[in-house]
């Protein structure tokens, strides 16, 4: 008789702690799915605010002044344009080709070592 009761308590038990476990999962599976909403409604706000500033900036004074000098190419007073000629074909080329970099880093984790612990690079930074 006394196993009995003692493994009917031992089932309520586990029963008890395998309900609690399942609760404090669905308890993080919540907070977590409301971590998320919170987080999209601070963007929400954020996407507003920036929208309110955009169109606060579209409204200006300055703007309507940047897109009329823009598109109809008008400058202010005192103001000079710098017409450029088209770039030659040495510029065009130089701007392609690659320049070589020179590395300061030592080929191995031993050489770092060395380096840092004796100053074998402070002749190279000073030049």
């Amino acid at each position: 008789m006394n196993n009995v009761v003692i493994a009917i308590a031992l089932i309520i038990g586990a029963s008890w702690a395998w309900g609690s476990i399942g609760v404090m999962q669905r308890n993080y599976d919540l907070q977590k799915t409301i971590d998320t909403k919170s987080r999209q409604e601070t963007l929400a706000e954020l996407e507003t605010q920036n929208l309110i500033y955009e169109q606060n900036y579209y409204r200006s004074g300055e703007y309507q002044e940047l897109a009329l000098r823009e598109r109809l190419g008008l400058a202010n007073s005192g103001e000079k344009a710098l017409i450029l000629p088209p770039n030659s074909v040495e510029a065009k080329t130089a701007d392609m080709t690659p320049t070589p970099t020179k590395s300061l880093e030592p080929e191995n984790d031993f050489q770092q070592w060395m380096n840092f612990l004796f100053g074998g690079n402070h002749s190279q930074l000073q030049k």
